[in-house]
Protein backbone atom coordinates (compact mmCIF):
# COMPACT_ATOMS: atom_id res chain seq x y z
CA UNK A 1 0.00 0.00 0.00
CA UNK A 2 1.52 3.39 -0.64
CA UNK A 3 1.47 6.16 1.73
CA UNK A 4 -0.65 8.26 -0.46
CA UNK A 5 -3.72 5.34 0.15
CA UNK A 6 -2.65 4.60 4.03
CA UNK A 7 -3.45 8.44 4.43
CA UNK A 8 -6.40 8.78 2.28
CA UNK A 9 -8.58 5.97 3.75
CA UNK A 10 -8.43 6.49 7.14
CA UNK A 11 -9.50 10.14 6.09
CA UNK A 12 -12.17 9.03 4.22
CA UNK A 13 -13.20 7.19 6.68
CA UNK A 14 -13.11 10.07 9.66
CA UNK A 15 -14.62 12.25 6.65
CA UNK A 16 -17.08 9.58 6.50
CA UNK A 17 -18.28 9.04 10.36
CA UNK A 18 -18.16 12.79 11.13
CA UNK A 19 -20.74 13.35 8.58
CA UNK A 20 -23.04 10.99 9.49
CA UNK A 21 -22.61 12.23 13.55
CA UNK A 22 -22.97 16.13 12.10
CA UNK A 23 -26.74 14.76 10.60
CA UNK A 24 -27.98 14.59 14.29
CA UNK A 25 -30.00 11.78 13.28
CA UNK A 26 -31.80 10.00 15.61
CA UNK A 27 -31.77 6.69 13.64
CA UNK A 28 -27.90 7.40 13.99
CA UNK A 29 -28.24 7.39 17.58
CA UNK A 30 -30.16 4.16 18.29
CA UNK A 31 -28.12 2.12 15.33
CA UNK A 32 -24.54 3.42 17.34
CA UNK A 33 -25.97 2.31 20.78
CA UNK A 34 -27.09 -0.91 19.19
CA UNK A 35 -24.41 -2.04 17.87
CA UNK A 36 -22.50 -3.27 21.08
CA UNK A 37 -24.87 -6.37 21.62
CA UNK A 38 -26.17 -6.89 17.83
CA UNK A 39 -26.05 -10.13 16.39
CA UNK A 40 -25.67 -8.60 12.75
CA UNK A 41 -23.14 -6.06 14.11
CA UNK A 42 -21.27 -9.36 15.26
CA UNK A 43 -21.62 -11.53 12.31
CA UNK A 44 -20.13 -8.27 10.41
CA UNK A 45 -17.42 -7.31 12.61
CA UNK A 46 -15.95 -10.52 14.38
CA UNK A 47 -17.01 -12.68 11.21
CA UNK A 48 -14.75 -10.44 9.06
CA UNK A 49 -12.33 -9.73 11.50
CA UNK A 50 -11.99 -13.53 11.91
CA UNK A 51 -11.94 -14.26 8.00
CA UNK A 52 -9.39 -11.80 7.36
CA UNK A 53 -7.47 -13.43 10.75
CA UNK A 54 -7.80 -16.58 9.16
CA UNK A 55 -6.08 -15.03 5.93
CA UNK A 56 -3.74 -13.71 7.35
CA UNK A 57 -2.60 -16.89 9.59
CA UNK A 58 -2.82 -19.22 6.38
CA UNK A 59 -0.31 -17.16 4.80
CA UNK A 60 2.10 -17.31 7.51
CA UNK A 61 5.64 -17.79 6.92
CA UNK A 62 8.14 -20.57 8.25
CA UNK A 63 9.65 -17.93 10.29
CA UNK A 64 6.39 -16.95 12.27
CA UNK A 65 5.06 -20.69 13.12
CA UNK A 66 6.39 -22.03 16.66
CA UNK A 67 5.14 -25.13 15.91
CA UNK A 68 4.61 -27.64 12.61
CA UNK A 69 5.45 -27.45 9.29
CA UNK A 70 2.05 -26.38 7.69
CA UNK A 71 -0.53 -23.63 8.79
CA UNK A 72 -3.36 -25.92 8.03
CA UNK A 73 -3.93 -27.16 11.99
CA UNK A 74 -3.47 -22.95 13.24
CA UNK A 75 -5.72 -22.03 10.54
CA UNK A 76 -8.38 -24.74 11.74
CA UNK A 77 -7.59 -23.96 15.40
CA UNK A 78 -8.13 -20.22 14.99
CA UNK A 79 -11.37 -20.69 13.22
CA UNK A 80 -13.00 -23.23 15.98
CA UNK A 81 -11.82 -20.58 18.19
CA UNK A 82 -13.67 -18.20 16.70
CA UNK A 83 -16.92 -20.18 15.76
CA UNK A 84 -16.69 -20.97 19.66
CA UNK A 85 -16.91 -17.27 20.56
CA UNK A 86 -19.85 -16.77 18.70
CA UNK A 87 -21.05 -19.57 20.54
CA UNK A 88 -20.58 -19.14 24.02
CA UNK A 89 -18.75 -15.73 24.12
CA UNK A 90 -21.69 -13.18 22.57
CA UNK A 91 -21.80 -10.70 24.82
CA UNK A 92 -19.98 -7.39 22.87
CA UNK A 93 -18.63 -10.05 20.56
CA UNK A 94 -19.14 -7.06 18.16
CA UNK A 95 -17.21 -4.64 19.91
CA UNK A 96 -14.59 -7.39 20.22
CA UNK A 97 -14.65 -7.60 16.74
CA UNK A 98 -14.20 -3.94 15.81
CA UNK A 99 -11.25 -3.66 18.00
CA UNK A 100 -9.55 -7.21 15.72
CA UNK A 101 -10.38 -5.14 12.85
CA UNK A 102 -8.76 -2.02 14.07
CA UNK A 103 -5.45 -3.71 15.07
CA UNK A 104 -5.40 -6.23 11.78
CA UNK A 105 -6.12 -2.47 9.40
CA UNK A 106 -2.98 -0.87 11.57
CA UNK A 107 -0.41 -2.94 10.48
CA UNK A 108 -0.49 -2.13 6.64
CA UNK A 109 -1.11 1.78 7.05
CA UNK A 110 1.82 1.69 9.40
CA UNK A 111 4.16 -0.58 6.99
CA UNK A 112 3.05 1.96 4.48
CA UNK A 113 4.58 5.14 6.61
CA UNK A 114 7.48 3.12 7.49
CA UNK A 115 10.93 4.73 6.96
CA UNK A 116 9.68 7.41 5.02
CA UNK A 117 11.16 9.87 7.10
CA UNK A 118 11.16 12.25 4.04
CA UNK A 119 7.38 13.18 4.82
CA UNK A 120 7.37 14.19 8.60
CA UNK A 121 3.41 14.92 7.39
CA UNK A 122 2.73 11.26 7.45
CA UNK A 123 2.95 11.64 11.66
CA UNK A 124 -0.57 13.11 11.61
CA UNK A 125 -1.77 9.16 10.11
CA UNK A 126 0.42 7.41 11.99
CA UNK A 127 -0.54 9.12 15.24
CA UNK A 128 -4.25 8.12 14.58
CA UNK A 129 -3.28 5.16 14.19
CA UNK A 130 -1.85 4.46 17.24
CA UNK A 131 -4.87 5.94 19.01
CA UNK A 132 -7.05 3.88 17.38
CA UNK A 133 -4.54 0.85 18.50
CA UNK A 134 -4.57 2.00 22.43
CA UNK A 135 -8.34 2.57 22.21
CA UNK A 136 -8.51 -1.00 20.62
CA UNK A 137 -6.72 -2.76 22.95
CA UNK A 138 -8.23 -1.19 25.82
CA UNK A 139 -12.15 -2.01 23.88
CA UNK A 140 -10.90 -5.51 23.12
CA UNK A 141 -10.82 -5.76 27.10
CA UNK A 142 -13.50 -3.91 28.64
CA UNK A 143 -15.93 -4.17 25.71
CA UNK A 144 -18.67 -2.66 27.95
CA UNK A 145 -16.86 1.36 27.98
CA UNK A 146 -17.85 1.21 24.49
CA UNK A 147 -21.43 1.25 25.14
CA UNK A 148 -21.05 3.78 28.10
CA UNK A 149 -19.35 6.08 25.82
CA UNK A 150 -21.63 6.00 23.08
CA UNK A 151 -24.59 6.57 25.93
CA UNK A 152 -22.80 9.70 27.24
CA UNK A 153 -21.98 10.99 23.47
CA UNK A 154 -25.71 10.80 22.01
CA UNK A 155 -26.98 12.08 25.67
CA UNK A 156 -26.58 15.40 24.61
CA UNK A 157 -27.03 16.05 20.86
CA UNK A 158 -24.25 18.73 20.29
CA UNK A 159 -21.65 16.01 22.09
CA UNK A 160 -22.02 14.04 18.20
CA UNK A 161 -22.13 17.11 16.53
CA UNK A 162 -19.08 18.35 18.09
CA UNK A 163 -17.26 14.86 17.77
CA UNK A 164 -18.85 14.33 14.38
CA UNK A 165 -16.99 17.98 13.63
CA UNK A 166 -13.58 17.09 14.97
CA UNK A 167 -13.94 13.77 12.84
CA UNK A 168 -14.59 15.37 10.03
CA UNK A 169 -12.22 18.06 9.95
CA UNK A 170 -9.40 15.59 10.77
CA UNK A 171 -10.58 13.33 7.79
CA UNK A 172 -10.72 17.08 5.56
CA UNK A 173 -6.69 17.21 7.13
CA UNK A 174 -5.79 13.52 6.75
CA UNK A 175 -7.14 13.71 2.59
CA UNK A 176 -5.41 16.87 2.08
CA UNK A 177 -2.11 15.51 3.69
CA UNK A 178 -2.59 12.50 1.46
CA UNK A 179 -1.58 14.47 -1.64
CA UNK A 180 1.24 15.82 -0.24
CA UNK A 181 3.91 12.90 -0.66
Amino acid sequence: MSLLLATLLPGILLIVFGSVLLLDNPVVASVAKAIPRSKAAALVFFGGASLWFLFVVGRMGEADRILGSSNGPWVLGFAALAVLSFMYVPDFLPVRGLSMLILLAAWPLLRAAYMEYGHPQRLFMVSLVFAAIVAAIYLAAVPYRLRDFLQWLFDQPKRARLSGAGLLLYGLLLSIIAFTY
